[in-house]
């Protein structure tokens, strides 16, 4: 059965642009041009991937975001969101709200495809090392990772993270105190095929060390290399 994206873009040529890309992947689309019919769209048939513009003419993408993310039926849905707006900031807010990824206009409608198909993918498989480690715990027992219901939990409380955080955690912490560079990381939680900026690791980093609160500090940077994951209580200050 083919994956189906719903693309939310006001701009009916940028909207078309990306229909036709994803159609020759063998993708269903349906597209919307408000931000008002969103949650009816995604009620009445749960899209496996969402395309969201940022800036929209009846509401900001953000609010949907946030809104699709609070609501169980539609929390685990992928968010990627498209807009003009590429400063770090804006970054940093589309993913802490809980966005898969964030491409900046002008793009390239082949990175959009590879972006999605690499995300409908890490939905429908498990890498090797996931398969191997079904469950990891770490910091003395308190943190949990469950690859198998996609949870985790510090003592006992779960912790909401999105598909990319979650894959970075567990990619991480597999391997205690082993150095992951930038590209390695963009391969195992992009896909190989997937051309990313060292920064947007960075940016993902943040944004999970935030949701670990106090044992953020456990993903430490590695200058000039990358991060590893310190499965001690009291890690090092990160960078």
């Amino acid at each position: 059965m083919s994956s189906r994206i719903l693309i939310v873009e006001d701009e009916t040529e940028i909207a078309e642009l990306i229909e036709f890309h994803l159609s020759k992947e063998g993708l269903d689309c349906d597209i919307t041009h408000t931000g008002r019919r969103v949650f009816e769209s995604v009620r009445k048939n749960p899209p496996d991937l969402v395309v969201l513009d940022r800036m929209l003419p009846d509401t900001d993408g953000m609010d949907i975001c946030r809104k699709m993310k609070a609501e169980p039926e539609t929390r685990d849905v992928p968010i990627i969101m498209v807009t003009a707006r590429g400063e770090d900031v804006d970054v940093i807010s589309g993913i802490e709200v809980g966005a898969e990824d964030y491409v900046v206009k002008p793009f390239s409608p082949k990175v959009l495809v590879a972006r999605i198909l690499n995300i409908l993918r890490r939905n429908n498989t498990d890498d090797e090392e996931s398969n191997q480690n079904e469950k990891i715990s770490a910091l003395n027992n308190r943190l949990h990772i469950d690859s198998n219901r996609h949870r985790v939990t510090m003592d006992g409380q779960p912790i909401d993270l999105t598909l990319t955080e979650f894959s970075l955690l567990r990619y991480l912490a597999v391997r205690p105190g082993f150095v992951r560079s930038r590209d390695n990381i963009i391969a195992a939680v992009h896909g190989r095929s997937t051309v990313l900026s060292s920064r947007t690791v960075d940016v993902h980093v943040t944004a999970l060390r935030r949701k670990l609160g106090e044992f953020g500090s456990s993903i430490e940077t590695v200058r000039g290399v990358g991060y590893r994951f310190t499965d001690q209580t009291e890690a090092a200050t990160h960078d």
